[in-house]
């Protein structure tokens, strides 16, 4: 197996799975390009191929949001060299998938350090099989984060306030809201997305109920003019962060309504209680089911 599968494989699937649905063998990650968005005087986002990267600069080094898969670590450390000189100091994970870990390993042995909830450092140490039934393969030492923490970190770095803040079983059971409170910006990794309906990977500890608090955290912490960076999507601000919220109350609260009915997994999707909900998402797809499932595994599981 190679450096990238070994990397990607136990962690990445979710996104895997739909490039692999239009492509024959693995992803092409030869051809992807960094993309630089400047969002403050040293705050800067990078997309490629995977979550959304945040790079803060200044004099004491770069913090940095997420590494995506690991064969865009070159492309990643040299967009940040065309931003500054500074080394890469440290790296917060905002949750275990491949697209914003797969590149750790790489990151670590340049000399970061990297940072995560213990739970997500468990996670990458403990991974779950993959799809295929075989076992899933641990983060390499290098990669593992270095520092962990339980409910709340601060950090003081290029002269802004770093706070990395646990968001419980949302997305997955390691999630991590980072807020920037001199520059004003959250980033939420995919506990929020500003395309698609709410994703929640049951099998990596996630719940809807706690997707719904962390969507509510992040409401009450942003400000009218707050930038909202997600784990995929455009940049936002609160009120679209709160219809994300009012969508996935909404769908939890009609499936919860038919299950104390009986009704079973695939006549509550037949139900399609999300079709009036499909215009207050962007880019809805085939999401709106996925959710529709997930909520009804979590209720039927007494979550």
């Amino acid at each position: 197996m190679t450096k990238a599968a070994r990397l990607m494989l136990p962690f990445g699937a979710l996104v895997l799975i739909a490039a692999l649905a239009h492509a024959q063998g693995p992803p092409d990650f030869s051809k992807v390009q960094i993309r630089t968005n400047k969002i403050a005087d040293n705050f800067f986002t990078l997309d490629g191929q995977g979550g959304t990267i945040g790079v803060l600069t200044g004099p004491d080094g770069v913090f940095m949001v997420d590494t995506q898969f690991a064969p865009l670590s070159e492309k990643i450390a040299a967009a940040v060299k065309q931003i500054t000189p500074q080394p890469i100091r440290f790296i917060v994970n905002t949750h275990v998938h491949g697209d914003h870990t797969g590149g750790d390993e790489n990151f670590g042995k340049m000399g970061a350090t990297i940072i995560s909830r213990e739970e997500l450092r468990f996670r990458l140490a403990h991974p779950n099989p993959q799809n295929n039934g075989q076992p899933g393969v641990p983060m390499p030492a290098a990669g593992l984060p270095k520092q962990t923490y339980g409910n709340r970190l601060t950090l003081n770095m290029n002269g802004q306030e770093i706070q990395l803040i646990a968001v419980p079983r949302a997305h997955t059971d390691g999630d991590t809201m980072v807020f920037f409170p001199g520059l004003d910006i959250i980033m939420t990794g995919d506990f929020y997305r500003s395309i698609q309906y709410p994703n929640v990977d049951r099998n990596n500890g996630g719940s809807v109920q706690g997707l719904i608090d962390g969507l509510g955290a992040v409401i009450g912490r942003a400000g009218p003019n707050t930038k909202i960076i997600p784990g995929h999507g455009p940049t936002v601000d609160r009120t679209a962060v709160a219809t994300h919220r009012d969508v996935a109350l909404a769908i939890r609260n009609r499936v919860a309504a038919l299950v104390s009915q009986g009704k079973t997994e695939d006549e509550v999707v037949a139900a399609k209680v999300n079709a009036d909900l499909d215009a207050r998402v962007q880019e809805p797809g085939t999401t709106g089911e996925r959710f529709v499932r997930q909520a009804y595994a979590d209720l039927k599981a007494g979550r």
